[in-house]
This record gives C-alpha cells, sequence and structure tokens, in this order.
C-alpha cells in the first residue's frame, strides 16, 4: 500500500521537487548507458522520486512441480542447474540424484520443449567420484553457448566434493564437456575449499570472469550458521580468495524491535544469477533454522528426529553492479507456500533463472515439511514465472508519482519502456539542467507491456554523448525499468 502523507510533508516534498530545477540541485557524475535492460531494483539510477513506493514483485507459483522426486525422478537435492539452447528450442537440466544410502550421488540429466514438461532423467556416468572425494552433489553449471571459441569448455560443471578423510572439508571441483554429458575433470588441483554442502558457478560477461559462490558455515548470533562467500577467477584453476559477501545487516536489538529474525536468519546459499544491462541479480535461500515449519509441532512430529528444529525457508533477491560487492532485499521474492500440504510449504528455495524473450522463468526447490524432512522423497522443483526483468516495481497510487534519473549519457537508437499502466504513464527527456528537451516532449504509454514503444519525434541518436535526464510520470500503474536499443 502507498503510505499516506501528511500536509507537512507534502509541503516538503513539493519544495524538494522545486529545488531540483534550480542550480543547487545535487550534482551526480553522469552515469554511460549502452543498449540493454535498466532496471530499478535499486535507487543506482534515480536523482529523486515521490509518490512512489518500491515493491517487490512476487512471480506466479504453479501449483505443481515441474519435478515431482519420488522414486521416478528421484530428486535429492533440488540444487538444479536449466539452461535454455534457443537454436535447438529446448531448456536442459542437470540435478542430483541419491544414491545408497544418500551419502553418494550422481548426476541426473533431463531436457524439455517448453521448460515445464520434463521426461524422467537419465543417470549420467560418474564422472564425478575417485580414489579421493566421497560423493558429489550441490552442482552447477554453466552453459557459453554453441559460438564459444572452445568448443570442448563449451560447458562447465561446479561439483562440490568431499574428502574421503570424513572430515568436513569439502572442495569445488570443475569439470568441462563439449555437449553437457560427458565431463572431464579440468585439474586434480584442489578447488576453492570450504565446510558446507551449497555451491553455484556463474560466468561475468561483464569482466569475463568466473564468480563461485560456495556455503561456509561461522559463528552466528545463536550458534552456527551458513552464510555465501564468493570467489573469483579467469581460468577456473586459480581463484581469488573467498570472503563473506551476504550477511544479517541489523543489531540484535533492532532486529528483534523490527521483528526480522535477521540474527539467526541463515544464508544457505545464492545461485540463479542471471546479467540484465549491468546488474548481476541472484536468487539467496534464506533458512530460519531456529524455528520449525510447522507451528506447535516438533521437529521428530514433523518427520525429523533428532533435530531441535525443521525449519522453514524462503528466496530473497541479491543485486551486484561491480560483480564483487551486493545488496540483498528483506522482503519474500518467492515466499513459502502458506497452504498446509503443498509441496513448497516448508521451503521455496530459487535455483535457476531462464530469460526468454517474454518471461523470466524461476525454478525452486519446494519442501513439504520441513528442513531435512524426508530429503531424498519430499523435495521437489517447482517453476514460478513472471513478465521478463519484473523483479522490481515503482508502484504510484491515485496519486502522480514522479521519478527523475540521474544525469545519463545514453548510446542508443530507441527506447522501451517496461510498465504495467492502469492508469497513466508518461515520459520525456529532459537536458542537463533539467529542462524539456525540444523534440523530447511527454510521451504517453498505457495498457500493460515489457515494451512500451516511445517515439519521439526527434530521433534518440541526435543526443548521443550529451548529458540528459529521464522524468517519468505515473498514476496507478507500476513503472519495472527501461530498455535501450
Amino acid at each position: 500500500m502507498i503510505s499516506r502523507l501528511s500536509p507537512l510533508c507534502l509541503v516538503l516534498v513539493v519544495t524538494c521537487v522545486g529545488s531540483n530545477a534550480k542550480s543547487d540541485s545535487p550534482k551526480h557524475t553522469p552515469v554511460s548507458l549502452g543498449p540493454g535492460p535498466q532496471l530499478f531494483i535499486d535507487d543506482h539510477l534515480i536523482e529523486q522520486q515521490s509518490f512512489l513506493q518500491r515493491t517487490v514483485n512476487n512471480p506466479k507459483r504453479r501449483p505443481q512441480p515441474v519435478i515431482p522426486g519420488g522414486d521416478t525422478y528421484r530428486i535429492s537435492q533440488p540444487f538444479v542447474s536449466v539452461v535454455r539452447d534457443a537454436r535447438k528450442g529446448i531448456f536442459r537440466m542437470w540435478y542430483e540424484v541419491p544414491v545408497a544410502d544418500h551419502r553418494t550421488s550422481h548426476v541426473a540429466y533431463t531436457e524439455s520443449r517448453n521448460g515445464i514438461s520434463w521426461p524422467p532423467p537419465k543417470v549420467l556416468p560418474n564422472y564425478f567420484r575417485d580414489k579421493d572425494y566421497t560423493h558429489a552433489c550441490r552442482l552447477s553449471v554453466v552453459d557459453h553457448g554453441p559460438d564459444w571459441p572452445v568448443p570442448n569448455k563449451r560447458f562447465v560443471m561446479a561439483v562440490d566434493s568431499q574428502i574421503r578423510s570424513g572430515t568436513r572439508v569439502a572442495y569445488v571441483r570443475i569439470f568441462t564437456s563439449a555437449d553437457g554429458l560427458d565431463w572431464t575433470l579440468l585439474t586434480n588441483k584442489p578447488g576453492i575449499a570450504h565446510n558446507n554442502d551449497i555451491t553455484s558457478l556463474h560466468w561475468d560477461p561483464i569482466r569475463k570472469q568466473y564468480i563461485a559462490i560456495a556455503s561456509q558455515v561461522i559463528a552466528g548470533i545463536t550458534g552456527l550458521a551458513r552464510v555465501p562467500h564468493q570467489s573469483e577467477s579467469k581460468d577456473l584453476i586459480n581463484w581469488s580468495p573467498k570472503r563473506q559477501i551476504i550477511q544479517p545487516s541489523l543489531a540484535p536489538i533492532e532486529m528483534y524491535a523490527r521483528n526480522l529474525n535477521d540474527g539467526t536468519t541463515q544464508f544457505y546459499g545464492m545461485s540463479g544469477i542471471v546479467v540484465r544491462g549491468e546488474l548481476m541479480i541472484g536468487l539467496v535461500k534464506v533458512l530460519q533454522d531456529h524455528l520449525n515449519a510447522t507451528p506447535g509441532k516438533t521437529a521428530a512430529e514433523m518427520g525429523s528426529p533428532g533435530r531441535a528444529y525443521a525449519g522453514f525457508g524462503y528466496t530473497v533477491l541479491a543485486w551486484s553492479r561491480d560483480g564483487h560487492t551486493w545488496q540483498r532485499d528483506h522482503e519474500p521474492f518467492i515466499p513459502r507456500n502458506r497452504v498446509p500440504g503443498t509441496f513448497d510449504y516448508a521451503m521455496s528455495w530459487g535455483d535457476a533463472q531462464v530469460i526468454t524473450d517474454q518471461e523470466t522463468l524461476i525454478y525452486y526447490g519446494g519442501y513439504k515439511r520441513g528442513h531435512k524432512v524426508n530429503r531424498t522423497k519430499e523435495r521437489q522443483l517447482g517453476l514460478a514465472r513472471m513478465p521478463r526483468d519484473r523483479y522490481v516495481s515503482r508502484l504510484a497510487g491515485p496519486n502522480f508519482g514522479r521519478l527523475l534519473t540521474k544525469p545519463l549519457v545514453l548510446t542508443a537508437r530507441s527506447l522501451t519502456v517496461n510498465a504495467n499502466v492502469r492508469g497513466e504513464g508518461r515520459v520525456r527527456l529532459l537536458d542537463s539542467r533539467r529542462k524539456p528537451l525540444d523534440g523530447f516532449g511527454w510521451i504517453e504509454f498505457k495498457g500493460d507491456s515489457i515494451e512500451h514503444k516511445i517515439d519521439w519525434r526527434s530521433r534518440l541518436t541526435s543526443v548521443s554523448g550529451k548529458v540528459v535526464h529521464l522524468e517519468f510520470q505515473l498514476k496507478d500503474s507500476q513503472l519495472f525499468g527501461f530498455d535501450l536499443h
């Protein structure tokens, strides 16, 4: 809901808006933008806004899982990789299946035409076990695409492997493949060492480097806690020292006052990273393992004897503009399903994102009863969907809201706006002094579209290299971002 402003607040807002037209307006270094989406997930591009509320947009989940688990699909840990091969018109999926006592595992593979209907997988030969490592799990796959200059390394898989010594120490090992089916160990040199079991691997096309995120157990406020650590590499062999990237942000007294439980929150891992414009967007698995998923029941009653709790989890967004530092939301992006008995009642943990022309598909792990409850039978894979790039909106209510960007230098031929306009929406260009630019006056857009086309009288190329501002005005609308083409 949009908060109501008192008359005093209204005066302050109006005064602030008026002052921005003067010479004493805040000074910002111009932001250079080339082709691609520009999203209002954070305030990086925003100089000022009024009567707008930042709102996390929950994707619409499919009621039934796409990988149902059980004896046919045998999903052990719903930590999966999904990629789309646009050239072949298929979706490809890799995930972990249990073997014998669950202390070992294999890699399963399946593919789909629509990303929804998946046939039972085939289990790949166990390339991932050897004399030094007991098992392979928590896999993560990068597909560089058919035009990758090194064909036999088109696919890269990070595998979490525990050493046979019986200690908790595990290593992230790297395998490569030309087809995603036959895999070869890249090097015998141990990779990133850590003490937990969750790993994800991603390619950063902006900085031309790999990013590995491994879960590490550290001392938390109420005991041991899992947190993601990140390392980078250019060659998949030599990695930077790992460092913690996500952590509780509030002091204990503040978090309890705000009822956020932040100090006891664990971050099981971060995966599913996609690059949209200059933004890297990831999915953080939040775990509340100090509470039971079903209130009023013990862990034993929920099917996890010997544990104090059978916790619950959900997914929040995280983002980075430099590939190094990350910000995260507190508000769930994929909340747990609050309907008892559903496959994702206890957990909704995001794993993979696939961007299509029109949609963002998010594959997530669903747990029915709680953390570590019947892990080989009840864990299933769900699918949530939303129109492309609609992670976060700037929501305008019945009063006109206004958003003014920081000074921008645009290199593009055209501009489209990603917005759902139930009331009114319009956009114009201002010059460096925040004065209207001739030929770039108000253009109205209405309806729900990820690509509202903006046709100004003048060509956008005529302001290439010049400092400009975009100004939006909205009423009863959601503004998600804009695209440069």
